[in-house]
């Protein structure tokens, strides 16, 4: 009797159905049936209140957690930047996907040389708020939420000079405007670009296909800039970029955290052998709060 096929639970808007079916297919190359189960997230059905203000852990992820819990399905697939640093009971990783583009990217409606002294920047997320703010401290940001259509044409009828996006998710579904640039210089979320599936604990060993969807140096960046989100004690709304990207010799790691204003920040960068990876999250957390970042985190817990 053939195996049934494994349920995988994703969030119903065009990106994660993409990146749900980016598994399926994979899947499917291992000769493994599968079947897309989507549910609607907390996010989902509130697209309108900044996600800071809603101050809910796991805010796109907590119902598909329950419905892995609850055996409504078999596997999740996330956004991995959208996880919180800590598991629900009973849940683990099973499969890092290979890692799409990492980059923050403006959308824009004028080039920069026309923008006026007080432009305003649509962006759902105080990470990319804050750093636009310490580039440019005469400009606004406003709250832009919705999935990335929605993102698009509420862009197109504004008056903002642009918007910010993950460059992967653009790109996923084929939505990259002409006027668009990639902001090298912005620190990404920690795990912005990966793909990330996973299961219930006690059935990992049943899941060896899945497992065998693992990309090695997608699963050790990722684990290294979220244990330094985790180690900043912060969530996945707050203003921490990380990013741990393979070198011919090692690793380079550039993160920091930020004030909402902009003002201040406190980044760290720097070189790692190969064999040191297992401690870049933590060295470079240690590096952060010594130098500003402790003072900047106690600020951002009051506010």
């Amino acid at each position: 009797m053939s195996n049934p096929p494994i349920r995988i639970g994703t969030r119903s808007s065009p990106l994660a159905l993409w990146q749900a079916q980016l598994v399926q297919n994979e899947l499917k190359k291992e000769q493994v049936l599968s079947e897309l189960i989507p549910i609607q997230s907390l996010g989902d059905q509130n697209s309108t209140q900044p996600l800071y203000e809603m101050n809910v852990q796991g805010i796109f992820t907590k119902a598909l957690d329950q419905a892995l819990i609850d055996q409504r399905i078999d596997i999740a697939v996330h956004s991995f930047k959208d996880m919180p640093t800590q598991f629900p009971k009973g849940i683990t990783i099973l499969a890092v996907l290979e890692r799409g583009p990492a980059s923050d990217l403006l959308v824009y409606t004028s080039k920069e040389k026309e923008w006026p002294e007080s432009a305003t920047l649509g962006t759902s997320s105080l990470r990319r708020s804050a750093q636009w703010k310490s580039r440019y401290p005469q400009h606004q940001t406003t709250t832009l939420r919705g999935n990335v259509q929605r993102r698009l044409q509420t862009l197109k009828e504004s008056d903002w000079i642009g918007a910010l996006f993950a460059k992967a998710g653009l790109e996923r579904i084929n939505q990259i405007p002409t006027s668009s640039q990639v902001l090298e210089w912005m620190i990404p979320a920690p795990a912005q670009g990966a793909i990330c599936v996973v299961g219930r604990t006690d059935e990992v060993d049943s899941f060896a296909a899945v497992k065998r969807l693992n990309c090695e140096i997608t699963f050790r960046a990722t684990q290294q800039e979220r244990h330094f989100l985790r180690r900043l004690e912060g969530g996945c709304t707050a203003p921490i970029g990380a990013l741990l990207r393979p070198t011919k010799d090692g690793w380079h790691f550039k993160g920091g955290v930020f004030s909402l204003d902009g003002t201040e920040k406190a980044v760290y960068e720097n070189y790692f052998s190969k064999e040191a990876w297992e401690q870049i999250g933590e060295q470079a957390a240690q590096a952060v709060l010594k130098n500003g970042g402790a003072a900047i985190m106690s600020e951002l817990k009051t506010k």
